[in-house]
């Protein structure tokens, strides 16, 4: 999985563990070579020399095995690269029959010779393959096996019935068996087809190449845990880490009941994942003692690995990002908070002018801005809520991963401040939802809501400007961090062409995903920016791959619809 070898400190240390990668392409090559030797004439010295030493049977058996041999010898390749056990112990099965094979069929000597030292180097290396299974048993993954293949013969012999008035002689059943199994093993001759069905040969061998990648993907495929939610007891021990080393102001979004929660083995740390796109990914910075956060990362790293999954994280601080990096994971500046100090923050006329007219407009309208502990809520209270909430939605599910809750009630809610703006009647028009931040004296903002229709044009400004004003002063408060503005420093302060023309990227992405409307709202209350990391292990790919898993976690695009899997 990872492009090149990381620090010792938070990953253990194998022996090999580069090899991988390499042997990876070198498996798929030398797959490649067999496939090119079997498919070209051999050198007559070499044929005629084993033909006397060998029966010709055996050598024509030897010259059609190579064949299917090769192609699944590129098909380990591919999951070599990717660390898995029983492709590795597949892998130097094949490659020390594939040396065999180039011998018998024609005295291949390189090709037997590179492929006997990709074995050697895939044996030497045999601990960095340690990404499991999806299933512990052998016998399980090769009884479907048995099923692809028996429905591709039993597909194949059909095919060839059906088109046996077009071949001669015209087979009988046994006959049309034998020579559908032959070809869709790739190891042929081809059958004299002619007629409007002369593309059976290709059709069934493409049946066979089909059937071989399916029996590898179960064979080979990582094991992947069903959705295990945290339980009572789990979120109990997690809200009480929380509150004791919540220092962050993303802490509280550990929280969330649709993320996964990783204790580090002592029990005095945590971290919240979602697996997204064949990405194990992390939100936020790890929860606990800050001693004890190396060891949670090794243990992440570890789970990662045999699970087959990348690493990465979302909203890391530029803290965690260094220590990450010692895990071999690279950061890419995703964006900033914004976190408003409010002992400073007073409306001026001169410098927020629109916000202040916004804020008056708002009150001319009859408008009531108040604060509520959470917990003092009534049932008709939170329903009006959740009524603003999903109008507001317009059936779209909620976004958030690392950055917000995924409900307005729930057990957070006892912990939770809600801004309510009420309109002249006293209907709830609209609100601001804050969760805690333990260990210093700051809210984060989770939800805000308000109706679409009837209402004044500002209330957001208004809302905010109260919210910031009422923490203040009724619950000293110190910091609010508001929205989290994506690329916000390309926009308002680039450094260099690069980052300019990255800025210029996100404007014109602003329609879609409003990340310069979103930047220009949080300006206006002059917040503190706070950068926040993306980061991910190898290089454009793995970057790109965590990119796409971030955004479906995030709710920013849609994630198509794939079959789920529970457990096998």
């Amino acid at each position: 999985m990872r492009d090149e070898l990381p620090a010792p400190s938070l990953r253990p240390y194998r022996r090999g563990d580069w090899v991988p990668s390499f042997v990876g392409l070198a498996v798929a090559a030398a797959g490649l070579v067999n496939l090119i030797s079997a498919l070209t004439p051999e050198l007559p010295g070499r044929l005629r020399a084993t033909d006397e030493a060998l029966p010709h049977e055996l050598v024509l058996a030897a010259h059609g095995l190579a064949l299917p041999a090769g192609l699944a010898l590129l098909l380990m390749g591919y999951y070599l690269r990717r660390r898995r056990q029983r492709a590795a112990r597949v892998a130097l099965a094949l490659l020390l029959a594939a040396g065999a094979l180039n011998i018998l069929k024609g005295l291949d000597v390189e090709e037997a010779f590179a492929s006997w030292a990709a074995a050697g180097l895939v044996w030497w290396a045999r601990d960095a393959f340690c990404a499991v299974h999806v299933d512990g048993r052998l016998r399980t993954a090769l009884l479907r096996i048995a099923g692809i293949w028996a429905g591709t013969l039993a597909t194949a012999t059909l095919a060839v019935l059906a088109a046996a008035h077009w071949i001669t002689p015209s087979p009988d059943p046994r006959q049309a068996l034998t020579d559908a199994a032959r070809i869709v093993g790739l190891v042929g001759p081809v059958l004299p087809v002619t007629g409007p069905v002369a593309w059976l040969n290709w059709a069934l061998a493409g049946l066979g190449a089909s059937a071989l990648v399916g029996s590898a993907w179960v064979l080979f495929r990582p094991f992947r845990d069903p959705v295990h939610l945290p339980s009572a007891q789990a979120r109990s021990a997690a809200a009480q880490l929380v509150r004791s080393h919540g220092i962050d102001t993303l802490s509280f979004f550990k929280l969330r009941d649709d993320l996964e929660h990783l204790h580090s083995a002592d029990g005095r740390a945590l971290l919240a994942y979602k697996v997204q796109n064949g990405v194990l990914l992390v939100a936020g910075n790890p929860v606990g003692p800050q001693d004890a956060v190396p060891q949670l990362l090794r243990e992440v790293c570890a789970l990662a690995e045999i699970r087959g999954l990348r690493l990465g994280v979302v909203g890391a601080c530029a803290g965690m990002a260094e220590l990450w990096a010692q895990a071999g994971l690279k950061s890419f500046y995703l964006g900033d908070e914004a976190v408003v100090d409010t002992p400073t923050f007073v409306i001026d006329k001169k410098r927020r002018k629109k916000v202040r007219q916004a804020v008056n407009r708002v009150e001319r309208a009859g408008y009531t801005i108040a604060l509520h502990r959470g917990g003092d809520l009534d049932e008709a209270t939170v329903a009006a809520l959740e009524g603003v909430s999903a109008r507001w939605r317009a059936g779209a599910p909620e976004r958030g991963f690392s950055m917000a809750m995924n409900s307005i009630g729930g057990e957070h809610l006892q912990e939770s401040v809600v801004v309510v703006a009420r309109d002249v009647a006293g209907v709830v028009r609209g609100f601001l939802h804050f969760v805690p931040t333990y260990g210093r004296s700051a809210v984060s903002l989770s939800f805000m809501r308000r109706d679409k229709v009837d209402v004044p044009n500002g209330l957001n400004d208004a809302l905010v400007v109260r919210s910031i004003e009422l923490l203040r002063d009724e619950c000293d408060i110190a910091e609010v961090s508001l929205n989290f503005a994506a690329f916000a420093r390309l926009m308002h302060s680039p450094d260099g062409l690069w980052e300019r023309l990255l800025g210029r990227v996100a404007k014109v992405l602003n329609p879609f995903f409003q990340i310069e409307s979103l930047y220009r709202f949080n300006a206006k209350f002059s917040p503190r920016w706070v950068p926040r990391y993306l980061c991910y292990e190898g290089s454009l790919l793995g970057w790109t791959q965590t990119s796409l898993a971030a955004a479906w976690a995030e709710g920013q695009i849609p994630k198509p619809a794939w079959p789920t899997r529970t457990a096998d």
